[in-house]
């Protein structure tokens, strides 16, 4: 969480675009790396990330906080925009078009996991969840996010998005076999 993060919405909430910077600057590149491994296509991740602020931007002043980090509030507006764009039936790319630098992964440690999976096949693997299952495992195991925070980004209760977490794991285990 950003320190003063609080006070920072508060101004933003205000129209202070400075704070509001100092927001988008700290949660730009988690926002951008959730939204990359949802569409896999670097230019359509970066349209959607735009997006995304601009509607929290448009929207700050409805803000509530509600015991949980600003970047709940942001992976659910990220959410809804990757959700959207689906529906609207955008051409999907390969997966293959991302690689692991583009998320901010280091080959090296993708290279010497115990699992020995190539960081492609992993995005493959995640691609057959469900949508739900693939924003829980990004988020807590990409973005290193607490369960509650998770769970409010997804409007879930925690003990949901443990569950759900549990059975993806289980799931990518079967597809990665």
């Amino acid at each position: 969480m950003l320190e003063g993060e609080r006070n920072l919405v508060r101004l933003a909430q205000g129209g202070d675009p400075e704070a509001f910077g100092v927001l988008y600057e700290h949660y730009l590149p988690q926002i951008y790396r959730f939204i990359l491994i949802k569409v896999s296509h670097k230019e359509q991740a970066e349209d959607l990330t735009h997006l995304t602020f601009l509607k929290a931007w448009e929207n700050v002043r409805g803000y509530k906080h509600k015991g949980h980090p600003f970047s709940s509030w942001l992976y659910r507006i990220a959410r809804n925009a990757v959700i959207d764009h689906y529906r609207r039936g955008v051409i999907q790319v390969s997966i293959e078009d991302v690689s692991a630098e583009a998320l901010g992964v280091d080959d090296s440690l993708a290279e010497g996991a115990d699992a020995k999976i190539l960081w492609e096949d992993l995005l493959g693997a995640i691609k057959t969840l469900k949508d739900i299952e693939q924003d829980i495992l990004i988020m807590r195991f990409v973005e290193g996010l607490p369960h509650q925070e998770i769970a409010a980004a997804v409007d879930k209760t925690e003990g949901a998005v443990k569950v759900i977490q549990h059975r993806a794991l289980k799931k990518l285990k079967e597809v990665l076999k």
